[in-house]
């Protein structure tokens, strides 16, 4: 399962959303969730690969999200039907070298799984907590990292 974060809702609570993770976190059993940090649109949110590790959003108020990806994305990241396999690699790439930023502290490719608890528990520690801010994050990446393992997929996308 695929959610987005929406920490702006009026509906959203962290306690809910660390109950869900806690509950939904194995595919075989009762299913895994996924969590997009603010929202799925965070994909292309890059406007600089260099810069994209301290790429961070207001999450408790509504910053019309999609607008502010649209206007900042870099311009070959607006469409995603129109995305090269150099783009998709590049994408997950960063995203997964942001995950290991969020939760170990190092810009780099992962070496190990990391649950999705774990980057909830980074956001809010070292974020949401903090300045009511989310670090952009992706859940496709994190999925692909799960689904193939990380010494695989990084032969498929380095």
């Amino acid at each position: 399962m695929f959610f987005d974060y929406d920490g702006h809702s009026t509906g959203a609570d962290d306690s809910k959303l660390r109950e869900l993770l806690e509950f939904f976190n194995e595919e075989t059993d009762k299913g895994k969730l996924y969590i997009s940090y603010p929202m799925i649109e965070s994909l292309k949110h890059v406007s600089d690969y260099l810069t994209f590790k301290d790429s961070k959003v207001k999450c408790k108020e509504n910053i019309y999200y999609k607008k502010l990806v649209s206007e900042g994305c870099m311009k070959g990241l607006v469409n995603f039907t129109a995305y090269t396999n150099k783009i998709w690699k590049k994408l997950i790439m960063v995203h997964l070298m942001k995950m290991n930023y969020i939760v170990r502290g190092h810009f780099i490719l992962p070496l190990s799984l990391i649950s999705q608890l774990e980057v909830f528990d980074a956001q809010k520690t070292g974020y949401i907590d903090v300045d009511t801010t989310v670090a952009v994050l992706n859940a496709f990446p994190m999925f692909l990292h799960d689904y193939y393992g990380s010494a695989k997929l990084q032969l498929l996308i380095v």
